[in-house]
């Protein structure tokens, strides 16, 4: 979609729909590395907008710094993400019936970003991710989101992001009121066919 501010691929559903799944990548990939997913799951009335994140980083792209510096880009990429959906959500798509799907730091865009944009949309996944601060989020989250539907996967293996920390960040939330159902997978930091096939039947559920 050549109107925003962000490098993009769109796929259209194969049926008239304003049905929309935004996809953000993890560090170090692509909007190309994620084009395997809508032909995966097979969903004919969805939209697919993958994103690309705005910084460079070794021939792919990044949402953010590594630790300790990535609020700023946290920021900046919330800024944009902002921008990004309001366009998409003032005619052409429905909220309502639209989906945000993060893996690793698209994960911790899911949830920085997606608690506090300002409209409620039909499904949140976060994929093999963290969150920033997440005390710090259930204070500045969009209220009414808490009990939007949330799904997040983390694999015990998980050799990049450690699954404890990602849990504990989880039950905060969960503690905090978040509806966030939350699944352990055993695998790295990658996505498996078990995994792939239980987030298509928790969208079909949430539509």
């Amino acid at each position: 979609m050549k109107s925003l501010p962000l490098n993009n691929i769109f796929i259209p559903s194969k049926i008239s729909s304003k049905k929309l799944m935004i996809i953000l990548h993890g560090r170090g990939d692509s909007s190309q590395g994620f084009t395997w997913l809508p032909p995966y799951l097979n969903l004919d009335n969805m939209n697919y907008l993958l994103l690309d994140a705005p910084y460079d980083y070794f021939g792919g792209r990044s949402w953010y710094d590594l630790p300790p510096h990535q609020l700023d880009g946290i920021q900046h990429s919330t800024t944009i993400l902002t921008e990004i959906f309001d366009i998409l959500f003032e005619k052409e798509f429905n909220a309502e019936e639209s989906f945000l799907f993060g893996f690793s730091q698209g994960s911790l865009l899911t949830f920085e970003f997606g608690a506090r944009y300002k409209k409620k949309l039909a499904g949140y996944l976060a994929i093999s991710g963290y969150i920033y601060d997440a005390k710090r989020l259930l204070k500045e989250m969009n209220p009414t989101l808490k009990d939007a539907n949330w799904l997040c996967t983390h694999g015990t293996y998980d050799d990049v992001l450690p699954y404890a920390t990602s849990k504990a960040q989880v039950e905060t939330l969960q503690n905090g009121g978040f509806n966030i159902e939350f699944k352990s997978y055993p695998k790295a930091h990658t996505i498996t066919e078990e995994e792939l096939l239980m987030i298509k039947e928790w969208i079909v559920n949430n539509f």
